[in-house]
């Protein structure tokens, strides 16, 4: 029980996809302009990488490796996923039509959003479980949602301060996307003592 909930929160802060790994960073630095879209893109996002890494892990351990197929790992990932981003964009749109409109291109883009495709990667070449995998995929989510909303809520706060010349536009945001990875390099040391 606890090697998984440290699976877990060093998914979220210590091996974040996003400030350690750089993945994810288009999402990351294009929908979270504002809080709401954001929200909306962490949850969709979250939602694809938990089944994805299960799914992921099913047919790569009952599938892929029993018939030798494990070269055929990303075209069966990417067809999961683009499955699983389908399925949610139906559900969003058809209960949320609002944050399906905000979001627009992104929900799409997380079939081919590296993250997601190396998150399950990973999961399949790291562990032995189901759980496990799962649960990758499912801190790997929540630690993308937490920074992603952290940098929309700088960002929004940001637009409304003078922010000198020189800095504002993109520069601002990199020092600041910069800043928070300085951050999370700090729950390195979790990893460590555990």
């Amino acid at each position: 029980m606890f090697d998984l909930l440290t699976l877990l929160l060093s998914a979220i802060f210590v091996n974040n996809v996003v400030v350690t790994q750089f993945l994810g960073l288009c999402p990351f630095l294009g929908a979270s302009q504002r809080l709401v879209s954001a929200l909306g893109l962490a949850g969709a996002t979250l939602f694809v990488m938990t089944l994805a890494s299960g799914v992921g892990y099913l047919i790569d351990t009952y599938v892929l490796v029993p018939l030798a197929l494990t070269y055929l790992r990303i075209i069966a990932f990417i067809i999961v996923i683009a499955l699983l981003v389908q399925f949610m964009a139906v559900l969003i749109r058809a209960t949320q039509p609002l944050i399906h409109e905000m979001l627009g291109v992104y929900i799409p883009l997380i079939t081919t959003n590296c993250m997601v495709l190396g998150t399950v990667l990973i999961s399949v070449r790291t562990h032995t479980s189901l759980a496990e995998a799962i649960l990758t995929g499912f801190g790997s989510g929540i630690g993308f949602g937490l920074i992603l909303l952290a940098f929309a809520a700088q960002r929004e706060r940001i637009s409304d301060e003078m922010v000198p010349k020189a800095f504002q536009g993109v520069a601002v945001h990199v020092i600041s996307a910069g800043i928070m990875a300085l951050g999370f390099m700090g729950f390195i040391g979790i990893s460590s003592a555990t």
